[in-house]
């Protein structure tokens, strides 16, 4: 039976790559909290993260010099960028709310933290594997 990295890490390397993509979109909404008429923008990770698992599923393999080579990585577009509609709407047109974005800061950073530690026991599993011990 071959072992592929990809079928043992699964899709955790793609909710990490995801996750980072939406901490960043995240800090950029809070940084921009004060700015007039900056719109907040948020993804569904559930959808983009069903859509990334999908397209990995379901790609065109792709003409290369060796089999091995990796295939095309999840990111998050434009399109699948939603903006955030406003709990109370300011005077000025900004719709970040920094209580809201902070808590989905944190919690985006605790479900990272988990793909992360997720990832890490897939690869000391892979070194156990690998040793013998």
């Amino acid at each position: 039976m071959e072992a592929s990295l990809e079928r043992t890490l699964g899709i955790h390397d793609d909710a990490l790559r995801l996750r980072g993509q939406r901490a960043n979109l995240l800090a950029s909404n809070i940084a921009n909290a004060d700015v007039p008429g900056f719109k907040a923008r948020d993804v569904d990770f559930k959808t983009v993260l069903a859509q990334a698992s999908e397209r990995r599923q379901t790609q065109l393999k792709m003409a290369g010099s060796d089999d091995q080579h990796f295939g095309v990585n999840a990111d998050v577009t434009d399109a699948e960028k939603l903006y955030r509609m406003p709990l109370q709407p300011t005077l000025d047109g900004n719709t970040v709310d920094s209580q809201v974005e902070n808590a989905l800061f944190a919690q985006n950073t605790m479900q990272y933290q988990a793909s992360l530690q997720l990832l890490s026991s897939k690869f000391r599993s892979l070194r156990f594997a690998i040793k013998g011990q």
